[in-house]
């Protein structure tokens, strides 16, 4: 019997500088490649133009930590310098920050400040889905997240997605029709880190079926991945 190399569920690529695709996004990659401790970076920007995927890889290091806004307590922390040598934090979704931790990240902020130019300096680095200004959040808060740099994150044209596409497949020593990259932009997701993992999986897949990479074998991909899912997923009770 031939072995199932094919994940149920289509497995989470690594997030780095090195695989987000930049787009128009240019001196945003290259400042955070260049961040120091003592400076604070806000972006923001629409569902799907690579936020979290920015802030995942800028907490790839020892001395860094990501939060989410459900991570509250431990911001009260870290606002309380129990920052254990951690010299940056990654905080995403600040949109979604309840009453606890916006006080928290007021607190943080202030103390950012106090300690930027000592030896205890740290770099914060932020993503919301809107500008400063425009974010539900306290007033004195939103006038912080403007203190420093703050970058909109651009969406991917389909033609950088194409040409993403095109350059990872040829990498792997694929060609990849027109046809199939017109659907993968047209019908499925437009998250670039999606995409990339699933023409990854497909070319593992083509070589395990022994049949080329095509639209019809894509589809078929993308049916036994939705079948195992559904096979896996416990029923409801009414």
């Amino acid at each position: 019997m031939r072995q199932q190399l094919l994940p149920d569920i289509l497995p989470e690529p690594a997030q780095t500088l090195e695989n987000f695709v930049t787009g128009a996004n240019e001196a945003l990659v290259a400042t955070l490649r260049e961040c120091r401790p003592g400076r604070a970076i806000y972006l923001w920007g629409s569902p799907g133009a690579g936020r979290s995927h920015l802030l995942h890889a800028m907490s790839r290091d020892a001395d860094t930590r990501y939060l989410g806004p459900d991570d509250a307590r431990a911001l009260q922390a870290l606002a309380q310098a129990e920052r254990h040598g951690l010299q940056r934090l990654a905080i995403d979704d600040v949109h979604l920050l309840d009453d606890a931790g916006q006080a928290a990240l007021f607190r943080l902020y202030n103390l950012w400040r106090s300690q930027a130019g000592s030896r205890h300096a740290f770099s914060l680095i932020l993503a919301g889905d809107r500008a400063p200004l425009a974010l539900p959040l306290r007033e004195d808060l939103r006038t912080r997240l403007g203190w420093d740099l703050v970058f909109r994150v651009e969406l991917l044209s389909d033609d950088d997605r194409a040409r993403a596409l095109h350059a990872l497949a040829q990498e792997r020593g694929l060609q990849l029709a027109p046809a199939l990259v017109n659907w993968l932009l047209t019908y499925h997701a437009r998250d670039m880190r999606v995409l990339q993992e699933l023409v990854i999986t497909l070319d593992r897949y083509s070589l395990e079926q022994h049949r080329p990479v095509t639209l019809p074998l894509l589809k078929e991909l993308l049916l036994q991945v939705e079948r195992r899912r559904s096979r896996d997923t416990p029923a409801t009770k009414p």
